[in-house]
């Protein structure tokens, strides 16, 4: 990947509220520690093949700094490793991706990217299970 794609852009970031309205009512879930996944195969609308929201709760982390420190530590970890995740998605479909925080510690940046990793190459293994072709 060329220095250019380690970015995040905003075609990137799930941020429409229809979008992740549907995320959240249709799409699946996994946990991988220590962050709840969720995703949605959807029709892919000319954008980047990935959207991804960063959440953590504002019922486990009261003050602002833990949770912007825990968000920027998940943006951080996904924007350097989600080529993994891009090269495998096919041509026509998107990928709606919401990691959401559930530890209840504040953990280091190689906790959380270790963790991010596991829900990529899961992510991944979504679409060896045929279920964007029935999507």
């Amino acid at each position: 990947m060329t220095s250019s794609g380690y970015t995040l852009k905003k075609d990137e970031r799930l941020y429409l509220k229809k979008q992740i309205g549907t995320l959240f009512d249709d799409g699946k879930a996994f946990l991988a520690h220590p962050l709840r996944v969720q995703y949605l195969w959807v029709e892919s609308d000319g954008g980047a093949p990935v959207a991804v929201l960063f959440s953590v709760p504002k019922k486990r982390f009261k003050r602002a700094v833990k949770r912007n420190l825990l968000r920027r530590r998940m943006r951080e970890a996904y924007r350097l490793n989600k080529a993994r995740l891009h090269v495998q998605i096919p041509e026509g479909k998107k990928l709606l991706l919401a990691l959401v925080y559930i530890d209840k510690e504040v953990l280091t940046y190689s906790q959380i990217e270790k963790g991010l990793l596991k829900a990529l190459d899961k992510a991944a293994a979504t679409l060896t299970n045929n279920e964007i072709l029935r999507g």
